[in-house]
This record gives C-alpha cells, sequence and structure tokens, in this order.
C-alpha cells in the first residue's frame, strides 16, 4: 500500500470548517447526513472525514468509527468532534488511495462530499472495495456529474480553472456512480437530487445518496437497484 502522507490546505480548511460547513448545515444537509449514515452496524471507516461533522449522526448500533482525514487542520477539527460523538471514533492520518487498514476489515465504509476531492477516484473506490468484508456496505453522499448537458458544460469549464484550485481539489463533474460501480460494488439503493435548493442552479448542486454492497462471491449478480430522481 502507498504510504500515508499529510496534505496541507489550510487556507481551504479554515473556509470549509467556519464558512463553508456551516452553511451546508443551515441550509439541511445533517438530513442527508443522518439519512447516509441510519441504521450502520458494527466496524465502519469513514475515508474524507474532514472537520468530523458526520460523527454526531451516526446510530449507537455502530461499535466504532475508524476515520481517515488527510488535511491536518480538519483533522485536529475531527479529533475534538470525535471526543462528542456518542460512538468511538479514532481519527488518524491517512490518504484514501493508500487506506492504513488489512484486507476485509470493515463492515461499511463511507464516503460522505470526499470523492469529489480525492487526486485519483478510481483508486480510492479500489481501497474501499479491499477493505471492506465480502457483503459490506459501501455508503456514499457525493455531489457529482450533473443531469443537462447544459450544467455538464459548466462543469468542465470550472473544473478545468478555477474550481479545484479555491475548493481543495474538488471537481464538480465527476461520474461518482459509474466509479462505484467499475470498482466492483453493486448499487442497491440511490436517490439523486439538488441541493441545495437555489433559484440559480450551481455546478456543485447534483447530488447522489445511497449503498452499494460489495459482492460476496465472484460473479454475484448485481441485486436491484431502488432509483430516485429529484430535481
Amino acid at each position: 500500500m502507498p504510504k500515508s502522507q499529510t496534505v496541507r490546505r489550510p487556507v481551504f480548511a479554515r473556509f470549509y470548517a467556519h464558512v463553508a460547513g456551516p452553511g451546508l448545515e443551515k441550509a439541511g444537509v445533517g438530513e442527508h447526513r443522518a439519512r447516509l449514515l441510519r441504521d450502520l452496524t458494527g466496524e465502519v471507516l469513514e475515508i474524507g472525514a474532514g472537520h468530523g461533522a458526520n460523527f454526531a449522526h451516526y446510530p449507537p448500533s455502530v461499535a466504532h468509527v475508524a476515520a481517515v482525514e488527510p488535511e491536518p487542520r480538519l483533522r485536529a477539527l475531527a479529533i475534538e468532534a470525535a471526543r462528542r460523538a456518542a460512538v468511538p471514533v479514532d481519527v488518524r492520518d491517512g490518504l484514501a488511495d493508500g487506506l492504513p487498514f488489512e484486507d476485509a476489515t470493515f463492515d461499511a465504509v463511507v464516503f460522505c462530499l470526499a470523492l469529489c476531492s480525492v487526486p485519483n477516484p478510481h483508486a480510492a473506490l479500489a481501497e474501499a472495495y479491499r477493505v471492506l468484508r465480502p457483503g459490506g456496505q459501501l455508503r456514499f453522499f457525493e455531489h457529482v456529474r450533473a443531469s443537462t448537458a447544459r450544467m455538464r458544460r459548466m462543469q468542465r469549464v470550472v473544473d478545468a480553472t478555477v474550481w479545484p484550485l479555491l475548493c481543495g481539489g474538488c471537481h464538480t463533474g465527476r461520474d461518482t456512480e459509474a466509479g462505484i460501480r467499475r470498482a466492483g460494488f453493486a448499487v442497491t439503493e440511490l436517490d439523486r437530487f439538488v441541493f441545495p435548493a437555489t433559484r440559480i442552479p450551481t455546478p456543485a448542486g447534483t447530488h447522489i445518496l445511497g449503498i452499494a454492497v460489495r459482492p460476496r462471491a465472484p460473479g454475484d449478480g448485481d441485486p436491484e437497484t431502488r432509483t430516485q430522481s429529484r430535481a
């Protein structure tokens, strides 16, 4: 596995923790965080935990959360949030494409607004697959490629120019659902929606939230996917 390295983005970390994060909470992101983590059990890994905003939403059925966050300022805030969590949370340095865990360690892996900013989402999903136990769940809540051609063109423009520089490496137009399927997961639940609800559409407005499963044996067919789509 690649050796873990710290990712320093101090300006973005301050902005996200003190401006963007609270703005998302005011817009109602907590409801989506709660949906993402509902009914989880056992050993859970959260990749790209940021400042720990999810920790308060883990249900008591979770035995333990291992959380990795490579940005030092965000990781320090996540450690503080872990102390207030109702379930045991261990926060450590770590990169999505080189996780410091053995194969088949976790019952669930969580990506929450993180796959947009990892340098190599394919490698990150491959690592998530590796550390999941067969039959384990991938929970994901991410902003993704837009549904309309016009907005996809806008996403390509901003992703090739200022957006990643201003937003900590974030890319607005990644086809994360397709990436999850290519990594070998079977998507079993998928909700597509716009968040937050704004009068003027934004490049990062299209989101997906759902569950995928690591198959128990090679050759297992994909379970039926329950899909919702909301404008």
